[in-house]
């Protein structure tokens, strides 16, 4: 068999030193979709693929990964949950694992996600804890799992209280990134993950912050390479997100709480678009930043059709951050902008995050 990854653009390789993870390749090639078996393939001898992909996604795509798997000696397994955030569940976990074991799924076969992040975070916490872990395959299909949620291993559920508080650390072996995939998704949906980009552009990235005032499409794949290699070099420092990896959460403290308010009617992108701005007018309002910055970031957000304002109340957002995963004790690591692209860690009292917020909202 000729090597599929010969007329592709180089990967990007995620190396990690821990005994429990492995090195993978992040491809990012146009029209790479119908190789999926054979990139699939030439990383694993499995038997057996299990597909678990959402209901839009496999109506578009699931034919496509269905036959390329099955044409590169894959029997070829399909799990399909209902589209959105509620089907990140503790139910449909359970269901995935019993469906694995009826299907004789073993430890040398192999998950493949193909969808967003809520298929990325369900395929992958599923993959390990079955058997106490089989090897999955990334095959993000929205902008925002591709510059984001695909690459690092970070999988999980949603309980009652709150948003991915059941996961665990797994390292895909494989990411597959097909740009032309998202030609079909929803403006809305793409300007999610257009929230996410402008974080990395917060975070450290000035070249990025600058590329992205001008138009998006032309330079989609540059942009995409970016934010993998961004997140690349903090996943590779700091795996199991105990320090600078944590820099990936700007936004997402007051974010995860705005989703849980709106009973997650509001998208993930959009709150962390909200909780930018938020937590950047609270920086700017105590010196932390210099002024102009709120004013960089609401411009670039709106200019991507990203809301800037929130309607819920300090008090009731700051009773959801407090019980976010993030919390360490009585403490909170806030990712606070210091200036355009330079974000850095600022370890607060739980109780200190409410005046972020108030300041934030423009309540004091």
């Amino acid at each position: 068999m000729n090597d599929p990854c010969t007329a592709l653009a180089p990967a990007i390789t995620v190396s990690l030193p821990s005994a429990t993870a492995r090195s993978y390749d992040i491809y990012i090639n146009n029209g790479i979709l119908p190789k999926t078996g054979e990139l699939v393939r030439s990383v694993l001898p499995s038997k057996k693929a299990y597909i678990l992909s959402d209901d839009t996604v496999f109506g578009l795509y699931g034919e496509t990964v269905r036959n390329s798997l099955a044409a590169s000696g894959f029997e070829v397994y399909e799990f399909v949950i209902p589209h959105g955030e509620a089907s990140k569940s503790a139910e449909n976990l359970v269901l995935f694992l019993n469906k694995m074991a009826h299907d004789r799924i073993t430890r040398s076969d192999c998950v493949v996600a193909l969808g967003g992040g809520v298929v990325g975070d369900l395929a992958g916490f599923a993959a390990a804890i079955y058997l106490r872990g089989i090897p999955f395959v990334q095959v993000p299909t929205t902008l925002l799992a591709m510059v984001d949620s695909s690459v690092g291993g970070k999988t999980a559920v949603d309980l009652d209280e709150g948003k991915n508080l059941a996961g665990a650390f797994w390292q895909p072996t494989l990411v597959i990134c097909d740009p032309d995939v998202l030609t079909t998704l929803p403006a809305d949906t793409f300007a999610d993950g257009c929230a996410e980009v402008i974080k990395y552009s917060m975070i450290s990235d000035r070249a990025l912050f600058d590329k992205l005032h001008s138009p998006i499409a032309p330079q989609l794949n540059d942009i995409i390479r970016m934010c993998i290699t961004d997140k690349q070099a903090l996943v590779e420092a700091d795996e199991t997100d105990k320090g600078v990896r944590q820099l990936l959460n700007l936004g997402h403290t007051v974010g995860h709480a705005i989703e849980a308010c709106s009973d997650y009617e509001i998208s993930h992108g959009s709150a962390v678009a909200m909780g930018m701005v938020i937590i950047t007018r609270a920086a700017e309002k105590k010196n932390i930043c210099p002024v102009g910055t709120l004013d960089a970031v609401v411009n670039l957000l709106e200019a991507y059709k990203l809301p800037t304002k929130c309607n819920f109340s300090a008090d009731a957002l700051f009773a959801v951050a407090t019980a976010d995963k993030k919390r360490d004790g009585d403490h909170i690591n806030l990712v606070v902008p210091y200036g355009i692209a330079d974000s850095r860690l600022l370890r607060v009292p739980a109780t200190e995050v409410l005046e972020f917020i108030k300041l934030g909202l423009g309540e004091v």
